[in-house]
C-alpha cells in the first residue's frame, strides 16, 4: 500500500483529462458472498476556484455492490498552488488522531488534548522537506490506517469495522513496528513528548483489539505470524510497538513502547493454585481478567548520563543511570457518568486495577561490536542487598545503702533484624558493554519474582504470592500508587562513578556511535482477585545513540 506516492502524483496525472473530476485508490475489497464485493476507497475530488486556483478533497467511501457509497469521512481543501498543497490534508489526520487519544486511566493528567488540538505546522513542513517520497510513506500510512481506525471502527457500521480490521489493517500491521522508526522518531523529537504519548497510546489501543481478535481467531495466519515471539537473535524481528533512541545535553535516552499483548511470553500457567489462600473482592472467570489485562501497554523511559573527559594520551568516557522509568499504563475511555454504589461499576473498576508490574529491567551501554579503540572497562559495585538494623539495651545492677537485696536489677539485650530490599541492582559487562541489571526480589525469601514459578506446596505458594498482594498500597511498597517504578542513579549501584571506558586518543574529534538498549519483565500476579493465571512477559529493545568526542574550550 502506497496511498502518499498515489496523492503526490495526483496533480500530474492524466487521468484527469479523461472528462472525470474524481480518481479513486481502492483500499481494500472483499467478498462476503459470490454475489456481492465490499470496499473501502478513497477518492480525490478536483474543483476550480474563481480564481482559476486548482484544489483537491478527499474522501473515505464504503461502497457495496448493489447498494449507493457511503462517505465516511471528508478532508479539508488542498490549494495546489501552494508550494506544499498536501500539508493541511496531514495536519488534519495528526490533529483528529490527537483528538480522539484513549485515557490512560490512572491518570487525570495524560494526553491533555485542550491543549494539542493545533499542531504548528513547521515541524510537519520541515519532516515533508527533509525525508524523501518513498520515506514519508511509510509514516503516511501509519498515520491513514490511525486515522481510519477511529472512523471504521468507532463510527461507521459494523461491516465497515470488520472490512477494515480483515483486508485492511492485517495486511499493513508490520507498519505498526519499529521497522519504520526513522520519520516517526524525527515526528516525536519535532512535536514534543505530550504528543508522542497521545499518538503512542493511540496505536497501542489499536494493536491491543488487534491483539484481542488475534486471540479469538478473527484473523488469518498474517496476523499471527506477525505477532508471534521470535527469537532474540534474529535481526529481521520486527515486533509490535516502537522504541528510539536520542542524545541530548549530556543524556543518553532510550525510550520503548510495547502493548502486552505483544511482548514475548516467558511464564505461562492457568493452574487451580492457591486459591484458598486469597484474599478477595469477588469472583471472575480467567478469559474476563485476561480481556482487562489485554488493554495495556508498557511505556519505558531509560536516561543514562554520559561525560567525557580529554586526558593526557587517552578519552575517559563515563556514564552512569540517570533515571529508569517503567510505567504499565490501562488504555481506554473514561466513563463520566460511573456510580460508586453500582456494584457492577465497582466489579468493573477491581478488574481495571488489576495489571502486569515491572519485575526486572536490564539495560546495556557500550561502543559498537567489534570497535578496536577500546583500552579498558571500569565498572561500579553491585548493591548491597542486605540492610542491618542492630538493637542494644544495656542495663546496670545496683542497692542502695546497705540493702542486701538489690533494688535495682539490670540486664544486656542485642537485637538484630535483617531487611531484604525489594529491588536488587548488579553491574556487569558483556564484551565492551557494560550492564546495569535490576531485578524485583522478595523481600521474605529473596526469590527472583521473574522467574518464580507457583509448585505444587500451596503454602509456600501464598508465602510469596501474598507479600505482592494489594502491592500498590501501604507505605512498604515497591511500585508507585500507578503501577509503575522509577529508579534514580545512586538506586542502581553506580552513584557518581558509574561505568568509565578508555579510548584511544586517535579518537579525538570524531563522532562514534554508541549502543543502547534494554530489556524489561513484567509479571501478574492476582492483586485484588481470585484467579489462578499467572504471567510473565519480556521484551527488548536496542538502538544507536551519538557520542560526540570533540573538545570544547572547557577541556
Amino acid at each position: 500500500m502506497d496511498i502518499w506516492s498515489w496523492i503526490c502524483e495526483l496533480p500530474e496525472s492524466e487521468e484527469w483529462f479523461t472528462g472525470s473530476n474524481s480518481l479513486s485508490y481502492q483500499l481494500t475489497t472483499f467478498k462476503p458472498t459470490s454475489k456481492s464485493t465490499q470496499s473501502i476507497q478513497l477518492r480525490a475530488e478536483r474543483t476550480f476556484e474563481p480564481n482559476s486556483e486548482v484544489s483537491l478533497t478527499f474522501s473515505v467511501l464504503f461502497t457495496e455492490a448493489e447498494s449507493a457509497s457511503t462517505t465516511l469521512w471528508v478532508s479539508d481543501t488542498c490549494n495546489l498552488s501552494q508550494a506544499r498543497p498536501f500539508l493541511p490534508l496531514v495536519l488534519q489526520l495528526l490533529q483528529e488522531i490527537i483528538s480522539r487519544t484513549p485515557n490512560a486511566r490512572d491518570s487525570s493528567t495524560s494526553c491533555p488534548r485542550s491543549h494539542l488540538q493545533k499542531l504548528k505546522p513547521e515541524p510537519i513542513a520541515w519532516i515533508l522537506d527533509s525525508h524523501s517520497q518513498e520515506s514519508f510513506s511509510s509514516f503516511y500510512n501509519l498515520i491513514f490506517l490511525t486515522r481510519l481506525f477511529w472512523i471504521c471502527v468507532f463510527e461507521a457500521p459494523s461491516e465497515v469495522g470488520s472490512l477494515y480490521f480483515h483486508s485492511l489493517l492485517s495486511p499493513n500491521l508490520e507498519t505498526f513496528s519499529c521497522k519504520h522508526a526513522p520519520v516517526l522518531k524525527t515526528f516525536f523529537v519535532s512535536v514534543g513528548t505530550d504528543v508522542e504519548l497521545c499518538f503512542m497510546r493511540t496505536f497501542g489501543y489499536m494493536l491491543a483489539k488487534s491483539l484481542i481478535i488475534r486471540e479469538v481467531g478473527g484473523f488469518g495466519a498474517g496476523l499471527k505470524s506477525l505477532t508471534s515471539p521470535s527469537p532474540p537473535s534474529s535481526s529481521a524481528s520486527h515486533p509490535l510497538g516502537f522504541s528510539y533512541a536520542t542524545e541530548s545535553h549530556g543524556l543518553w535516552i532510550l525510550k520503548g513502547y510495547a502493548p502486552v499483548n505483544a511482548m514475548t511470553n516467558c511464564i505461562k500457567l492457568d493452574r487451580p493454585i492457591i486459591h484458598k489462600y486469597f484474599p478477595s473482592i469477588f469472583e471472575t472467570k480467567d478469559p474476563v481478567l485476561r480481556y482487562a489485562l489485554a488493554h495495556q501497554q508498557l511505556e519505558a523511559v531509560i536516561q543514562l548520563e554520559y561525560k567525557v573527559v580529554f586526558c593526557d594520551g587517552f578519552i575517559q568516557v563515563h556514564a552512569r543511570v540517570d533515571n529508569i522509568r517503567l510505567h504499565v499504563i490501562k488504555l481506554g475511555f473514561k466513563n463520566n457518568n460511573h456510580n460508586e454504589d453500582d456494584d457492577d461499576n465497582n466489579n468493573n473498576n477491581v478488574l481495571m486495577n488489576e495489571r502486569h508490574f515491572p519485575s526486572r529491567v536490564r539495560v546495556w551501554v557500550g561502543p559498537e561490536i567489534g570497535a578496536n579503540y577500546i583500552g579498558g572497562l571500569s565498572l561500579g559495585r553491585s548493591t548491597d542487598n542486605m540492610a542491618s538494623e542492630v538493637e542494644m539495651q544495656k542495663v546496670l545492677k545496683g542497692s542502695y545503702g546497705k540493702l542486701k537485696i538489690p533494688k535495682v536489677k539490670g540486664m544486656a539485650r542485642m537485637t538484630t533484624r535483617t531487611k531484604i530490599k525489594n529491588w536488587r541492582w548488579d553491574q556487569d559487562v558483556e564484551g565492551n558493554a557494560a550492564i546495569f541489571d535490576g531485578i524485583l526480589c522478595d523481600n521474605t525469601t529473596g526469590v527472583e519474582v521473574a522467574t518464580w514459578k507457583p509448585s505444587s506446596g500451596g503454602e509456600n505458594n501464598y508465602l510469596m504470592v501474598n507479600n505482592f498482594i494489594r502491592r500498590y498500597n501501604g507505605g512498604n511498597r515497591a511500585f508507585t500508587k500507578s503501577g509503575g517504578v522509577v529508579f534514580a542513579g545512586e538506586e542502581c549501584g553506580g552513584g557518581e562513578g558509574g561505568v568509565g571506558w578508555r579510548l584511544s586518543k586517535e579518537m579525538e574529534g570524531s563522532v562514534l556511535k554508541w549502543r543502547i538498549g534494554g530489556q524489561v519483565w513484567l509479571t501478574y500476579w492476582p492483586n485484588d482477585v481470585k484467579s489462578s493465571y499467572f504471567d510473565t512477559r519480556r521484551v527488548e529493545w536496542c538502538d544507536e545513540v551519538d557520542l560526540p568526542l570533540i573538545p570544547s574550550k572547557h577541556n
